[in-house]
């Protein structure tokens, strides 16, 4: 199919388009401005011959051409990630990068954190914090290890620990003060909830409101923890988060509210790629984290 060879950072740019559906969606992972994504993607298929996508209204296909592609790109990631991975292994020197992916608040909370424990026992050793929804790629080396909220179905991503958090209702104490009556004496829809906004109205915490609230209308929603948890502060209303006291936390000031949310709980898996799991740099940041969730173990309720 192709006229001339190919190089593997463009490929790796097709690969993230292909796999998140849309160019958006592939800038926002990479971090890299759409414009500079498009002409590369656009390069690349110069030197295709072909098309590789399909642009839609909302995101993107493959074309047949793009089809037949991503098998062997998928692969090339994965050759790349194994040949990286040889190379590291036989050196035990705790040094070099380690990329940890997390949802925003275990960004927040805990990696911040855990880089300037790092920095004094091991400064060799650098933290890349990967903070976002999307689920990346462990096989292909987006990541070296995860902190993700659902198990890996995934047979070659190891679960390293895990803890079980009760989920529960956060508010300002200004906001639960101005309530119309204790809190567990209201029904769900006299609250004002703070939710998630597009691209990421799907999340579990949306549904679950949804589902418990007829005609659900969030009080404020945004696309960003850190702005919603801005937003509990400022007393716009109520946040639903999982009970993990962290010594680091964010919901220090917030009030917990006796709401009946049901018995829902939050999983939070550490895992890593079973090539990645033994390189000692990984290992030793690894255990830094399973440290964290010992700590949060002693919240009540965690598990």
């Amino acid at each position: 199919m192709a006229r001339e060879h190919l190089r593997w950072d463009d490929l790796q740019l097709f690969l993230n388009v292909a796999e998140s559906g849309s160019f958006s969606a592939a800038a926002r992972q990479l971090r890299l401005a759409q414009p500079t994504l498009s002409r590369r993607i656009a390069e690349l298929e110069e030197s295709v011959g072909e098309p590789l996508f399909q642009r839609q209204a909302q995101g993107c296909r493959l074309t047949a051409a793009g089809q037949r592609l991503l098998p062997s790109a998928r692969r090339m990631a994965e050759w790349a990630l194994e040949a990286d991975t040889a190379l590291s292994r036989p050196r035990e020197r705790l040094e070099g990068k380690v990329r940890v992916a997390a949802p925003p608040r275990m960004a927040f909370e805990l990696l911040a954190p855990l880089a300037a424990q790092l920095q004094l026992q091991q400064p060799g050793l650098r933290l890349e914090a990967l903070s976002g929804i999307e689920t990346l790629n462990l096989a292909r080396g987006e990541a070296d290890l995860a902190l993700r909220t659902s198990r890996p179905s995934d047979k070659e991503v190891l679960i390293l620990d895990q803890i079980s958090c009760p989920i529960v209702a956060y508010a300002s104490p200004a906001y639960a003060a101005r309530l119309p009556a204790p809190p567990q004496q209201l029904g769900l829809a006299q609250l004002d909830w703070i939710a998630w906004a597009p691209p990421y109205e799907e999340q579990q915490v949306n549904q679950a409101l949804a589902a418990a609230i007829p005609g659900f209308r969030p009080a404020f929603s945004s696309d960003d923890y850190l702005v919603q948890l801005a937003a509990c502060r400022a007393g716009v209303g109520v946040l639903v988060m999982a009970r993990a006291l962290h010594r680091h936390s964010a919901l220090e000031g917030l009030v917990e509210l006796p709401v009946p949310l049901g018995e829902h709980r939050g999983d939070l898996f550490l895992v890593s790629h079973q090539r990645s799991a033994d390189l000692p740099r990984v290992r030793h940041v690894a255990a830094l984290i399973s440290t964290e969730f010992e700590l949060l173990r002693q919240t009540p309720g965690v598990r």
